[in-house]
């Protein structure tokens, strides 16, 4: 099958037609067992007209722009806000990419991170709750469910009660896909695990709930929500070690990663991603930070001699030392000929050391590679079949993966890079929506345009960068609550803040007017319903402010 039908087929999967054999297992498998709610509360669905006062109201005089852009992603955003119905089964409205009739794990994932900023008033985190609900009794989660009928896409259940096997594989590097193929996952070193899986290796990649979890937990500081959460996580990263793990130690994956990226014909027959193996590691320290809040101490030995294993077996294999860089194995290990993105997830998981870091920065800053016109590309320019313009996994910008590249730099304090590659992108998102009105599932990286190809108006996980960026990086707010903390990196010298803006279940606003004039000091204007802490930094200079409940002026 070319690869331009298998992408209609990816976009649009009702068109796939598919005979599933009865499975009894399927069928009455109990789903949703470790997630404690069960049923949806009924409340009506936020309406944009009546809800877009309550949201955070940005200042920013630098780029007015920014301003507008921030409200559009709000407005698309609203009209993709969904309610449970009786028969899906869902037990919490949220809002979804709209890309197809499904909504997917790693687009609901995404979505949460900028969506938590409006919290209470739209569904942020709780999005994921449907996932959870969803749930196999051995800890599976499909990555794709129909929002109608509740049902896992059906292509990616394992109807046949076989041992893991991928539904589609990719058979060569120009990205054509042969469907229906049963592509076994052969296990090397290892036995087969005894009990088959409900899903395809199709349906088992980016295990990123608990990093999703974790990055609300900052902006909310939600502990009861983590004591929710916690089993079903539990027993999807069980899931996930008893599946899909290699007996090299390191994690196997296929084409759905990055559905056309010339990576994944070499991820055949068993062979392990550098991603799903750093995110592994990430998911082994999420759940040890979420054990600890979460009153689960008894776990977190587990889980840090998990991830420190894990973290060593990946730098002793995936690090190319000629090539300063990690990369997949094939299935006899060997080095994966293909430089992507998915290298990045070692900074997020912490695989790296700190000289690693400092040469990954590097590669982020080669223009040779990633430090494109539009940064950063999901294959390095230098690559064959990388696309100017885009071709989806062959060259296109996403938000998640620039979010996954910006949050591993903040990990190693590497926050001017970070910083640099968020406002490019941010300042590229608006310049195309300047030009077309909207905002687009992926961007070129070698000119100021959507990608090719790419889905307009798309909020989903592209309200990345006109919410989350601008307020964490454009005004620099960024929230802490477990130390109920607010740090503001003022970096303009224009009028700059935010009203409404929530966090650890304080509301305030806060303006700096003439920030950094001439060099001289200048005044925050606060309000607040509750007492945090303020850490303002401007050019060198940090200070400190306990905020009280109700009305101050500070100066810096």
């Amino acid at each position: 099958m070319k690869r331009t039908v298998a992408l209609v087929l990816l976009l649009i999967p009702s068109l796939v037609v598919f005979s599933q054999n009865d499975s009894v297992r399927i069928k009455s498998a109990k789903k949703g067992l470790y997630f404690p709610i069960k049923k949806y509360e009924a409340k009506p669905l936020p309406e944009w007209d009546k809800t877009k006062i309550f949201l955070p109201k940005p200042i920013y005089d630098d780029n007015k722009i920014f301003v507008e852009l921030y409200y559009k992603a709000w407005e698309i955003a609203f009209k993709n806000i969904y309610e449970p119905n009786n028969e899906n089964g869902f037990v919490s409205q949220y809002i979804d990419a709209a890309f197809n009739e499904n909504m997917f794990l790693w687009d609901g994932s995404f979505i949460s991170m900028f969506s938590n900023y409006g919290m209470p008033y739209i569904p942020g985190i709780e999005g994921l709750d449907n996932f959870y609900a969803k749930q196999y009794p051995d800890g599976e989660i499909c990555r794709e469910i129909n929002r109608s009928t509740g049902l896992d896409f059906s292509l990616w259940v394992n109807w046949e009660n076989k041992p893991m096997f991928s539904r589609w594989r990719t058979i060569d590097r120009e990205g054509n896909f042969e469907t229906d193929v049963h592509e076994p996952a052969v296990y090397i070193n290892r036995e087969v695990p005894k009990e088959k899986p409900y899903l395809t290796l199709d349906a088992l990649n980016n295990p990123i709930l608990a990093w999703a979890e974790l990055e609300s937990y900052k902006i909310t500081g939600n502990q009861e929500r983590l004591k929710l959460i916690y089993l079903p996580l539990k027993k999807y990263y069980e899931a996930l070690q008893k599946f899909l793990k290699q007996g090299n130690g390191l994690y196997m994956t296929d084409w759905a990663s990055m559905d056309n990226s010339p990576r994944n014909i070499y991820l055949l027959n068993g062979g392990t991603g550098i991603d799903i193996s750093c995110e592994m590691v990430l998911f082994a320290n999420n759940l040890y930070e979420i054990a600890k809040y979460s009153g689960n101490v008894e776990d977190t030995s587990v889980f840090i001699s998990d991830a420190k294993y894990l973290s060593k077996i990946i730098n002793d294999k995936m690090w190319n030392p000629k090539e300063n860089f990690y990369f997949d194995l094939t299935y006899n290990e060997k080095y994966v000929p293909v430089k992507t993105i998915a290298g990045f997830w070692a900074l997020l998981s912490g695989v790296a050391t700190v000289e690693q870091a400092k040469l990954l920065e590097k590669e982020l800053n080669n223009v040779n590679t990633f430090n494109r016109l539009h940064r950063v590309p999901t294959l390095a320019a230098d690559q064959e079949f990388y696309s100017p313009v885009g071709d989806y996994w062959r060259g296109s910008i996403w938000a998640p993966t620039n979010t996954m590249v910006i949050r591993g730099l903040e990990k190693y304090n590497m926050n001017q890079t970070a910083f640099n590659i968020a406002m490019n992108h941010l300042n590229n998102v608006a310049d195309v929506y300047r030009k077309t009105g909207t905002i687009w599932e992926n961007y070129s990286a070698d000119s100021i345009c959507n990608g090719n190809p790419s889905k307009k108006n798309f909020v989903g996980w592209s309200g990345m960068a006109p919410i989350l960026y601008f307020l964490e990086f454009a005004i620099g707010l960024k929230p802490d609550a477990t130390s109920n903390t607010l740090t503001w990196n003022i970096n303009k010298n224009k009028k700059v803040g935010c009203e409404n803006y929530r966090f650890n279940n304080h509301t305030t606003s806060m303006v700096a007017e003439n920030a950094g004039y001439n060099g001289s000091s200048f005044k925050i204007y606060i309000s607040s319903d509750s007492d945090y802490i303020l850490i303002v930094n401007y050019s060198d200079r940090q200070k400190i402010f306990k905020i009280k409940k109700g009305q101050q002026v500070l100066t810096f």
